[in-house]
């Protein structure tokens, strides 16, 4: 703005200094001080001492050249003939605010055209730098479901023959055998079970009927008592009946999840406790418990808050979505070397007031 306003001040200072030269040859004979209406001025002797000024702002700073003062701008100019003993010649104008405005707006246009080419250019390297971990994730997928397509048939054919074996003609060391490959079936159909899901139970539409909670609960403690009774864990029911309307896929992955926990992270000898009433139910063990800074991470993918235990960290993040899918809240408490309680609560629109 000053170098800009020089040129047009120091025209103004040259008209200026040729009055005051005519002035000065005429006086006294003419002793009208010279104005003009574009700008003001003023003039000093050798000593700084004021002669004549027609400045509305007498703030004057005679070492400088230009500056501001106030809403003016000063320019001096040094003279060499002295005429009319001046020394000093300062011109003044009103200072135009509109180069303040006009560098805002090119600011913000250059500093939004340069956030978008930055913006064009992260992107571009975001997506350049995320490739490898892109390529790794959608290989794990591939990988996860041609695994559960593959486990599928040599599970259910294992089941289904324990189911049909007579052991009623086997030997005690047999039976003890039969039931650890039952264990480890179940142990892999569960872990198939949830793989099925995470692969492909966003695609599936819910089918939402009225289950029988109780019923369930029954039946999957049933399911899994053989794996509880190989770390000889009891479960402790204290069921109520209760409905609701949900798809029986889901709500049969979500407590199996929760069981399946409970038991794993269970202790030796240790209990699993079953709380079912009309708007909640809650699961909890007795076992090694979850760190407290770890509480808020349980339900994150690929999460496991004990290594030495089997499983891929997936269980508990399908029992969250599940949840948020229907709008139960879950409600985790645990303290370590006690054990872990999960409780869920319903929302009012799942659960069959008809029924209870």
């Amino acid at each position: 703005m000053f170098s800009n306003q020089r040129t047009v001040l120091s025209g103004y200072a040259t008209e200026q200094v040729k009055r005051l030269k005519i002035l000065h040859h005429y006086f006294p004979a003419r002793d009208k001080y010279p104005r003009d209406s574009r700008f003001n001025s003023a003039i000093y002797d050798i000593e700084r001492v004021l002669i004549f000024s027609t400045l509305e702002n007498n703030k004057v700073d005679l070492d400088k050249v230009i500056y501001r003062a106030g809403d003016k701008i000063h320019f001096i100019k040094y003279l060499d003939d002295y005429y009319l003993g001046a020394m000093y010649l300062i011109i003044e104008i009103d200072e135009d605010r509109s180069w303040y405005r006009d560098t805002i707006l090119h600011i913000l246009a250059l500093g939004t055209i340069m956030l978008i080419v930055l913006a064009i250019f992260g992107l571009f390297f975001v997506k350049l730098f995320l490739k490898p971990m892109k390529n790794s994730i959608e290989l794990l997928d591939n990988f996860i479901k041609d695994t559960t397509h593959e486990l599928n048939t040599p599970i259910s054919a294992i089941l289904a023959n324990i189911e049909m074996m007579d052991t009623s003609i086997m030997s005690e060391k047999n039976i003890k055998k039969l039931s650890r490959i039952n264990i480890a079936a179940k142990t892999v159909s569960h872990l198939y079970q949830d793989l099925t899901y995470l692969v492909l139970g966003h695609q599936r539409i819910s089918k939402d009927e009225i289950v029988d909670l109780k019923a369930l609960f029954l039946d999957r403690v049933d399911y899994f008592y053989i794996l509880a009774n190989s770390k000889k864990i009891s479960f402790d029911l204290d069921l109520e009946d209760a409905s609701l309307l949900i798809d029986p896929v889901k709500i049969a992955r979500m407590i199996d999840n929760l069981i399946s926990n409970a038991i794993k992270y269970n202790k030796r000898n240790g209990t699993i406790k079953i709380v079912l009433r009309k708007n909640y139910f809650v699961v909890s063990d007795t076992g090694i418990g979850i760190k407290s800074d770890k509480i808020s991470s349980v339900f994150d993918r690929y999460s496991r808050f004990n290594n030495s235990v089997g499983g891929f960290g997936i269980g508990l993040n399908i029992v969250k979505s599940i949840a948020d899918e229907y709008g139960f809240e879950i409600t985790v408490t645990s303290k370590l070397g006690e054990g872990t309680t999960f409780r869920v609560d319903f929302s009012k629109d799942v659960i069959d007031e008809k029924s209870n």
